[in-house]
């Protein structure tokens, strides 16, 4: 990526900051001279990876913040108190993700997965989009994977109450990515903020190696394996590259525009995810009060 791109000097924030692509896309975005703020649940793994990350970019300008993403209520009180410190955000990017063999399910009683990798996500977009909006132009990223197109999601039952499996909640999350994105285009039509999804590929992290069950990890093996550093490759693209100025919309691998799902195109399923989210957050804090 060339030294004089778009985002230097811009403010960055990505989550699940502190390990595998999260923890790869900082190092990078860092590289490249943006002030990086990483957001982790745990404080040490994080300071530990924020110190490794500027030894080795020379880029002191990275912030760790705290968020337990597992939680509604906590999404909200890290970004009040981020809005009434930060002055500006130029790029967000949804990168933290789970992925669980046995359903568990949050403090706010909704399936871990769904509501870690794509809930959390959208409830923290929705609460920073005024800010993303003043600091305009400015880009949002949301990881999403291809198994959302092998996996069709349960749009009845996305959050798999009436049967669970590890690999179909995981494409749950990962397709509503999809779909928020799309919807997001919409709803910020008219504004300099763009919003794209990407997909990382296949890549041995501790979130794909722990727990799969011995069939999965042989389909896993056909799969072509890409290195921590090719995975974010693409986030970083996203978030950086000039020749992305004002491109909203698109679904990229590799560093190129690919193809999703037919289903997350359909309007209706758009409309229904997001009426199903506001409904869920709104159900979760309300019992919190």
């Amino acid at each position: 990526m060339s030294e004089d791109s778009w985002i230097k000097g811009k403010t960055c924030m990505i989550t699940g900051a502190n390990t595998g692509i999260g923890k790869e896309t900082t190092r990078q975005l860092a590289a490249l001279g943006s002030r990086v703020i990483m957001v982790c649940r745990n404080q040490e793994k994080g300071a530990y990876a924020k110190a490794e990350i500027i030894q080795t970019t020379d880029n002191e300008n990275i912030e760790l913040l705290i968020c337990d993403l597992a939680s509604l209520k906590d999404v909200k009180r890290f970004t009040d108190e981020f809005l009434q410190t930060h002055a500006n955000l130029h790029v967000l990017i949804n990168n933290a993700g789970v992925f669980h063999m046995k359903r568990t399910t949050t403090c706010d009683g909704y399936e871990s997965t769904f509501a870690v990798n794509y809930l959390a996500h959208y409830y923290l977009t929705e609460l920073l989009l005024p800010l993303l909006k003043r600091s305009s132009p400015s880009r949002i990223i949301n990881l999403s994977s291809n198994i959302h197109r092998s996996f069709k999601i349960k749009m009845k039952d996305p959050l798999l109450e009436k049967g669970y499996m590890g690999q179909q909640a995981y494409s749950n999350s990962k397709t509503a990515m999809v779909l928020f994105t799309n919807k997001l285009v919409r709803e910020l039509e008219g504004t300099k903020v763009t919003v794209n999804s990407v997909n990382p590929g296949h890549v041995e992290t501790q979130m794909t190696t722990v727990g799969l069950s011995k069939w999965f990890r042989k389909i896993a093996d056909l799969i072509p394996t890409r290195t921590i550093e090719q995975s974010a490759e693409t986030s970083v693209y996203a978030a950086s590259s000039n020749d992305l100025e004002g491109i909203t919309g698109k679904y990229f691998t590799d560093c190129e525009e690919s193809k999703t799902a037919k289903m997350t195109k359909n309007i209706h399923n758009q409309d229904f995810l997001w009426e199903l989210s506001k409904r869920l957050v709104t159900e979760a804090l309300a019992k919190q009060d």
